[in-house]
């Protein structure tokens, strides 16, 4: 990643610990996502799944550029878009298009950073069309997240602050927040290009 260090080991906290928090919830039967059983408890721990990956893996980029991580989250992207476009609900596909978009945003980062490494330079890497574009899509979603953590069904929002009334609730903010750093961290990575 481009840009001073403490950027690059600021950002690999923040989705690490995303990622990280993802990984917890999978391991936890019943409560991902914030959601009860049934089918939205399997889109929930495939949810789980997808961020958790795209944390640690956004972490390790930030610290380690590599080509190998972008034909990783290549591989990734084709089958998440694929899957997106297949049969489903369509809130699952549109979930699944959004992780899809995400890890092709990941590994074109990774093949577009990874020759130059952590070091300055002048000109930027990647195209700057698809850059703006990943930057737009990024920015508005985090501004979406940011603006649904702040109307969390059964929270009240004072003085800056969300209460949540019951633990489903609770699951859901926090589900959004960890949403909300994992968009923070991309436009991140994608604003150093």
């Amino acid at each position: 990643m481009h840009g001073p260090a403490v950027v690059s080991w600021l950002l690999a906290a923040l989705t690490a610990s995303s990622g990280l928090y993802c990984l917890s919830r999978l391991r936890r039967a019943g409560d991902a996502c914030g959601t009860p059983g049934g089918a939205g408890r399997w889109t929930a721990r495939e949810s789980d799944a997808a961020e958790a990956v795209m944390g640690l893996g956004m972490a390790a980029m930030a610290l380690w550029p590599s080509t190998g991580w972008g034909w990783l989250y290549g591989l990734l992207a084709a089958l998440l878009l694929l899957t997106a476009a297949g049969p489903g609900a369509a809130a699952r596909r549109v979930h699944r298009l959004h992780h899809g978009i995400g890890a092709a945003a990941m590994a074109y980062m990774a093949l577009a950073m990874a020759p130059s490494g952590m070091h300055h330079h002048s000109a930027p890497a990647g195209l700057p069309l698809l850059t703006g574009a990943l930057l737009l899509y990024f920015g508005g979603y985090t501004l979406w997240t940011g603006s649904r953590l702040l109307t969390t069904t059964g929270g009240v929002v004072q003085a800056g602050v969300v209460q949540v009334g019951g633990s489903q609730a609770a699951g859901v903010a926090v589900s959004r927040a960890c949403r909300l750093a994992m968009g923070v961290g991309m436009f991140a990575m994608l604003l150093t290009m």
